[in-house]
C-alpha cells in the first residue's frame, strides 16, 4: 500500500514539477520566474524525500536538506537583486 501511494504522489509532484517548469519558462514577470524557481526547490525537495521513503535510506534525507539550504540562499539572493540592483552591499 504504501509503495503505491508513494508513487502516486511522485507522479502529482511531477506534474506540479512541469507546470512550474512552464511558469519558468513562460513566467510574465522576473518575479513570477523566481517564485516558480523556488517552488521547484520545494517540489525537488519532496521528490527526493519519497525517494528515500521508497529506499529506507537516510542519505536521502541529509541531500533534501543541503538543497533546501541551497534553494533559501538563491532565493534570497535573487530578490535582494531583484529590489536593490545588487546582491552584496
Amino acid at each position: 500500500m504504501l509503495d503505491i501511494t508513494i508513487t502516486f504522489v511522485a507522479a502529482i509532484i511531477c506534474i506540479a514539477l512541469f507546470l512550474n517548469l512552464w511558469r519558468l519558462l513562460q513566467g510574465p514577470t522576473l518575479s513570477d520566474r523566481i517564485l516558480a524557481l523556488d517552488t521547484m526547490y520545494i517540489n525537488a525537495i519532496a521528490l527526493i524525500l519519497l525517494y528515500g521513503i521508497s529506499s529506507s535510506s537516510a542519505l536521502y534525507f541529509e541531500a533534501a536538506l543541503l538543497i533546501a539550504m541551497l534553494g533559501f540562499v538563491s532565493t534570497a539572493a535573487l530578490c535582494k537583486y531583484l529590489l536593490r540592483g545588487d546582491i552584496i552591499e
